[in-house]
């Protein structure tokens, strides 16, 4: 412990001389800020002016020079010349303002937040009875899209795309970069209310599972394909004949999970986009979605997929995965070592491991980039303030102040590029013990996560997951993101109830039943028809279109 103290305090020595050359040395260019943005906006937007705000360090509030506190992607700090204090409504455990998220915010940027923290089962009924009164928090998360739409409309919260001048890293990143974000996530106007979340998620969080102490044990490759996946089942059964090879606790979830790897799988499933053609369709009346219904089928029938996979409860899925009762899954990546950690002592070679895909495709989800948590900023006097911490905040030197800390003082990285917590010595630090310390990690705050935060941290298995898929690049292309007016949401919702319950009804029905086929599928795509499959669909098509013409212009 004394060493590690001596340790960081050499570190820290070293940071701050640094910080301090950095500081006199003017222009010169940080060398781990490759990214940084030399736009400089032409002039602060129109309707500036509020007076109770404070005034930006320059006109435009980005500059040429690199910042002491490394790449704020052209935006300058500090972000005003006199006190300011901001509110901010998000979600947290513990009282915020006196720890070292909210103290070097102000340090940085001279804002101070008055952070307004409500816990995870009381947010959404605060934040409800705060709109009602008229009275918004400067900052807040949470609203539906419809809602901060019509906020929006109502002038209520700000436009954030009308004032992209001044923020260097939305406008890179958000109209530059990736200009269909303000027609997925904006109104009919153009406009956008929300300010995105960039890359937040890990490559790979779910896929199939397989016990490879069993596999090698009996010299059983892992397969590659769809066909050595079933002949590895075979092989499971006829060594272990009590045993259902492939075990599921996701219920009629599994339909979806699988869908990926035939090419149907959406985050709006049902409905799946057809790269192909660029047309929706309703994935379960697919040829694709037969085909694989024909596998579970086959595997029912010949004893290789559980009986009780509609109906498997956590706990009983647990029991089979941990014994010699199934050996593949499908679930998130964590399981490998909790069902490790779990059952080490009575089985010390017990190794659950990644497996490939299955299907044509052979592919898994691709996690999206930048998603939407409708976090807003209320149209008042110190809303460009906000808008300019936000951006800040989605820069490269915010994400890691946000998701990592401040390196030489809370942190350093270790000779692995790992983040070490002195202070934290002994402690398994995750996320929710750097929000407890230091008010990290605060939903409705990360921005931009650093990628060498600890929630980037993979154990040897997880590591080897992600290390699978990207080195193969086995990932489905990102669905467009549609964005469907009130009237038409209602409908997808009435349309999609009937129709995922009839879907899930018939897909039990098809497999379980040994004697139907082909007539039974039939009668289900006109049944299907009947419930609407078509207005469904046609519905993603009409906005689909729309989305086409926005991302043109």
């Amino acid at each position: 412990m004394r060493g590690t103290k001596h340790l960081f305090a050499v570190l820290l020595a070293l940071t701050m001389l640094a910080m301090l050359i950095a500081a006199c040395g003017g222009g010169s260019k940080n060398e781990n800020n490759n990214n940084s943005s030399t736009t400089t906006a032409s002039s602060e937007s129109s309707e500036s002016g509020s007076s109770n705000s404070g005034s930006s360090g320059s006109e435009s509030g980005t500059a040429e020079t690199e910042s002491p506190y490394g790449d704020t992607g052209g935006l300058q700090l500090p972000i005003v010349d006199k006190p300011v204090t901001i509110t901010w409504m998000l979600v947290g455990d513990e009282p915020v303002n006196d720890k070292l998220i909210a103290k070097e915010i102000e340090k940085r940027t001279g804002i101070k937040v008055d952070f307004q923290v409500y816990s995870s089962a009381t947010y959404a009924e605060k934040l409800r009875v705060t709109v009602a009164s008229g009275k918004l928090p400067d900052i807040f998360h949470g609203l539906t899209r419809a809602e901060l739409r019509k906020l929006g409309q109502q002038n209520a919260v700000v436009a954030i795309n009308q004032y992209a001048d001044i923020l260097p890293n939305f406008r890179k990143l958000y109209i530059e970069e990736n200009p269909w974000v303000i027609a997925s996530y904006g109104d009919e106007n153009g406009n956008i209310y929300t300010w995105p979340i960039y890359d937040l998620q890990r490559a790979v969080n779910h896929g199939f599972m397989y016990r490879k102490d069993i596999f090698d044990k009996h010299g059983i490759k892992p397969w590659t394909n769809t066909e050595e996946f079933y002949e590895a089942l075979k092989k499971l059964k006829e060594l272990y004949p009590n045993s259902y090879p492939y075990a599921s606790k996701t219920k009629e979830s599994i339909f979806k999970d699988w869908a990926y790897g035939w090419g149907i799988g959406s985050a709006s499933y049902p409905a799946y986009y057809d790269e192909s053609d660029g047309l929706w369709k309703f994935a379960p009346v697919s040829e694709q979605h037969k085909d694989m219904l024909d596998l579970m089928k086959r595997m029912y029938n010949e004893g290789l997929l559980d009986p009780e996979f509609l109906t498997d409860t956590q706990d009983s899925w647990t029991a089979k995965m941990t014994t010699d009762q199934a050996f593949v899954t499908w679930d998130w990546i964590g399981r490998m070592e909790l069902f490790y950690n779990q059952v080490k002592d009575q089985n010390p070679d017990y190794d659950l491991r990644y497996a490939n895909p299955i299907g044509p495709t052979g592919r898994i989800r691709t996690l999206p980039l930048i998603e939407d948590f409708s976090i807003a900023v209320a149209n008042n006097d110190n809303k460009e303030v906000a808008l300019k911490l936000l951006d800040y905040l989605t820069s490269p030197s915010g994400g890691a102040l946000v998701t990592l800390g401040v390196e030489g003082e809370t942190f350093y990285f270790d000779e692995n590029g790992k983040p070490v917590y002195p202070e934290l010595e002994g402690q398994a630090v995750d996320i929710k013990v750097l929000e407890k310390h230091y008010g990290l990690w605060l939903e409705g705050m990360y921005l931009r996560p650093d990628h060498r935060s600890v929630y980037y941290n993979f154990t040897e298995r997880e590591q080897e997951a992600q290390d699978m898929m990207i080195s193969q690049n086995k990932f489905e292309p990102l669905d467009p993101v549609l964005n469907f007016t009130d009237e038409e949401n209602s409908r997808i919702a009435e349309l999609q109830v009937a129709l995922e319950k009839a879907a899930a009804e018939f897909n039990a029905n098809y497999i379980l039943d040994k004697k139907a086929g082909d007539k039974e599928w039939e009668a289900w795509v006109q049944n299907a028809k009947k419930l609407g499959a078509d207005e469904f669909i046609e519905i993603f098509n009409r906005a689909q279109q729309r989305y086409n013409a926005m991302v043109a212009q």
